[in-house]
């Protein structure tokens, strides 16, 4: 963790409205300017994160995974990579509004949440209508939330709750991969669809 100390924002919410501004100040001269901000809710060991950074270089992506001895091996990953395009924080998404402010951000990518199959724990999964109204705080008009899972009955849950939270959904999929990979994978998702399983995808826009 210290060895990767500065890809952690230990306090994000100093940044908050800052984001673009700040990393484009400090970028070094030979980078693009950061033209938009993605963050990644639940990262993981960062695969997805440092694959979409790699190949999207202009994008400023936050990763956000509450799980310590996990985002280690995220920082390790992006270290190695040398990218500077994105950084980490080791936070639950509940304060996500205490990170970003109202429309700083273009787009969320939510992959292979818990899905919290418990009726008592519906309100901790990260569709819930209770998060949602938070990203539609944060994401500008127009921006976009990317959802995968492999769990079918979280996925019919989320398509209601992105409507009745006024979201446009469009690129539903109930089988992502089915005529080969599409896009970049997470870790689950590559053991997922090795095993055969479908996975389910959708997109959906905030309200203009």
């Amino acid at each position: 963790m210290e060895k990767c100390a500065h890809l952690l924002v230990a306090q994000p919410e100093a940044l908050r409205g800052l984001w673009l501004e700040r990393f484009f100040r400090n970028s070094v001269p030979d980078s693009l300017p950061f033209g938009a901000l993605h963050i990644e809710l639940g990262c993981g060991k960062g695969l997805f994160a440092v694959e979409t950074a790699k190949r999207e270089p202009d994008i400023l992506f936050i990763a956000l995974e509450k799980v310590a001895n996990v985002i280690i091996i995220a920082l390790e990953r992006t270290e190695q990579e040398g990218l500077r395009n994105v950084r980490y924080i080791n936070k639950p998404v509940d304060d996500l509004a205490e990170f970003f402010s109202e429309g700083e951000v273009s787009r969320i990518y939510i992959n292979f949440c818990d899905p919290w199959p418990a009726h008592r724990h519906i309100k901790r999964r990260l569709t819930e209508r209770r998060f949602l109204e938070i990203y539609k705080q944060i994401l500008l008009p127009g921006g976009e939330i990317h959802f995968k899972t492999d769990d079918l009955p979280l996925f019919e849950f989320s398509l209601n709750e992105f409507e009745q939270c006024g979201f446009l959904t469009f690129n539903t999929l109930r089988d992502l991969h089915k005529n080969g990979p599409v896009g970049i994978m997470t870790e689950y998702e590559t053991k997922f669809y090795e095993q055969g399983a479908p996975i389910y995808s959708c997109v959906v826009r905030n309200a203009e």
